[in-house]
């Protein structure tokens, strides 16, 4: 008898464990940032729901970037007000672990820097992060969780960033100066610095590196650059101004959020012309392609909500509720 009720309460724990530790969807993960709720939420892609948030500890994150295993979010603490805007002044990056959800590391900058747009590096596995106050993109070691090193973009407010497939190059979005800077991530050096219109505002990259798109929020079109000579080569009209893009892994599509109409545009990449509008909640901020190209996430700030489009199927869109203020997008695998 003493044997069976050992193992009985060993059976018992064990299940108690089982319930009681957080799970994640073996499909991977979708993480936003609720800008509205200092917190970050992870979404259940399969489920179509957010399954749990975690306060990041401070105010507020606007963008997250996940670890290429999946395993940390990464969430920088911008400051309480929008590029360019009088506010506090962030100086910190919170490390959150995924599987325990919650903050178990935070990075600090040492001074006010407005830390925004992290992304990691495709082939040196370094995490950079735009900190606007210094003029420049900030490189942490993911590893060690430490800084070290930076690149300079020549330009104020480097807000966004893109980084070519194969991690030679970035590209910051410098909005009131309504630039782009092109750096050497490798040798840590502003390359030149392109002119595209007086107030620019998110950037992309095609997988073939061959474009770079970001929208001038003045006037209804998307620059189009071309990496070969870091000129603008040509501007698509849109329907109204937009806001972030992404181009699908297949090379075939490129979605632009437009937060003034409640839309996304769909441009074929073959001819860089809209062949669709589709019609999402109120504010449309980011967008994230799914990594195997099935769905485009596309956070909506006024409505709380993340729209999951289906790629190719344009007129099917399941919406997600998720925080206050929705904004950056990110994929944990």
């Amino acid at each position: 008898m003493t044997n069976f009720f050992a193992l009985t309460l060993i059976f018992v724990g064990v299940l108690i464990a089982a319930f009681a530790a957080p799970s994640s969807p073996s499909n991977g993960l979708l993480l936003v940032a609720n800008k509205g709720e200092q917190t970050l939420g992870l979404i259940d892609p399969t489920a179509g729901q957010q399954i749990a948030t975690v306060v990041e500890g401070g105010v507020t994150g606007h963008e997250v970037a996940a670890s290429p295993d999946g395993k940390l979010a990464f969430v920088p603490i911008y400051g309480n007000s929008g590029v360019g805007m009088p506010g506090t002044d962030g100086s910190t990056l919170a490390v959150i672990d995924l599987s325990k959800r919650k903050v178990f590391h935070t990075i600090d900058f040492g001074h006010g820097v407005r830390p925004h747009c992290a992304v990691f590096g495709p082939k040196d596995g370094l995490l950079y992060v735009t900190t606007e106050l210094d003029k420049s993109v900030t490189v942490i070691d993911p590893q060690t969780l430490r800084i070290v090193g930076s690149v300079p973009t020549g330009q104020a407010e480097s807000h966004m960033l893109a980084i070519s497939s194969d991690g030679r190059k970035g590209y910051t979005a410098n909005v009131g100066p309504g630039t782009v800077s092109v750096l050497d991530l490798a040798g840590r050096k502003t390359v030149t610095v392109i002119p595209v219109a007086q107030h620019v505002q998110r950037i992309s990259i095609t997988p073939d590196n061959r474009w770079v798109f970001t929208s001038d929020t003045e006037k209804p079109r998307l620059a189009v650059i071309d990496t070969a000579t870091n000129k603008v080569d040509r501007w698509i009209a849109l329907p109204s101004t937009g806001y972030g893009s992404a181009s699908t892994p297949d090379g075939k599509w490129l979605l632009v959020a437009m937060p003034e109409t409640n839309g996304v545009a769909v441009i074929t990449l073959a001819t860089l012309q809209i062949v669709k509008t589709v019609s999402v909640p109120p504010a449309p901020q980011e967008v994230v392609i799914r990594p195997d190209g099935q769905f485009a996430y596309v956070s909506c700030d006024q409505s709380h909500q993340v729209a999951a489009i289906q790629i190719g199927d344009w007129d099917e869109v399941k919406l997600i509720e998720a925080g206050r203020g929705v904004d950056g997008l990110a994929w944990a695998q």
